[in-house]
């Protein structure tokens, strides 16, 4: 996001953080509200256009979303919708996409609560490895001719008692409606979303075999004295690597692999 959308997305976390430190709101039942509301504003083109139209007053529209609301989900997750839709916005798809941040947030918030939110991280990454080397899955998930009902049972099935009702609920959303995001895109997003609730970065460690805990905390205070904040490790084990490892922070790669300096040696012969 851009300019604007930006701004009025900063405030709007500021709004839900500043919600949900109140333990009496149930911070799940607020993520299915603000998931309502994403779902609404993607179908509704015109109406999320109204909502952003720059001519039309903040209060105005702040009042529009209060009307079409009230009663169809929480006091809470209308407040949020009418301070959205008080700010100014680049495009009008930025609302719909913050509404949808907000209510990940939310759910995640839960598991912060619940002390889950390491396990809903790992599972997360887990699922992302399973849909990435299962063809036949990722295609059943992403079938633009199965029903979002028929995903949401495949997923159930899949998930349900094996991993977090937070992880469940965030992945059957994005499947189920991923608003033209890839699959991997989307499960990327969820966990940097989840690295931030405790201002950590995640970094996807690969390795010829298991790290012993010893090394895991090694690595993890490494990379935190290296990128100034608490890193979440992601761990992987490929033995094509040969030895050493691989750790890849965002658009950053740190290889010390084996295999890696094979490589690099080949090409320096060459040249």
């Amino acid at each position: 996001m851009n300019g604007a959308s930006r701004e009025a997305l900063a405030a709007a976390r500021e709004r839900l953080d500043a919600l949900t430190d109140n333990t009496s709101v149930d911070a799940a039942a607020l993520a299915d509200d603000l998931a309502s509301v994403t779902a609404l504003l993607d179908r509704e083109v015109s109406l999320r256009r109204v909502l952003t139209d720059p001519a039309q007053s903040g209060e105005s529209k702040a009042e529009l979303a209060a009307r079409l609301l009230s009663g169809q989900v929480s006091g809470e997750a209308v407040d949020l919708v009418s301070g959205l839709v008080r700010s100014r916005w680049s495009q009008s798809r930025d609302l719909v996409d913050s509404v949808e941040e907000l209510a990940n947030t939310a759910d995640l918030t839960a598991a912060q609560r619940a002390g889950v939110l390491d396990d809903v991280e790992d599972e997360l990454f887990r699922f992302g490895r399973i849909v990435g080397s299962d063809q036949e899955l990722r295609s059943a998930l992403t079938s633009r001719t199965a029903t979002a009902t028929a995903k949401g049972q495949l997923l159930r099935s899949l998930l349900g008692g094996k991993a977090q009702p937070v992880t469940e609920r965030i992945i059957v959303r994005l499947v189920t409606q991923p608003r033209g995001r890839s699959l991997e895109a989307g499960i990327e997003s969820l966990s940097k979303l989840a690295a931030e609730r405790r201002d950590r970065a995640v970094a996807v460690v690969t390795s010829a075999v298991p790290l012993s805990d010893r090394q895991k905390q090694r690595l993890g205070a490494a990379l935190a004295k290296l990128y100034g904040r608490e890193m979440h490790l992601n761990l992987d084990v490929d033995p094509a690597v040969l030895g050493g490892i691989s750790v890849r922070v965002g658009d950053e790669i740190i290889n010390g692999t084996v295999a890696e300096r094979l490589e690099e040696a080949t090409r320096r012969m060459a040249g």
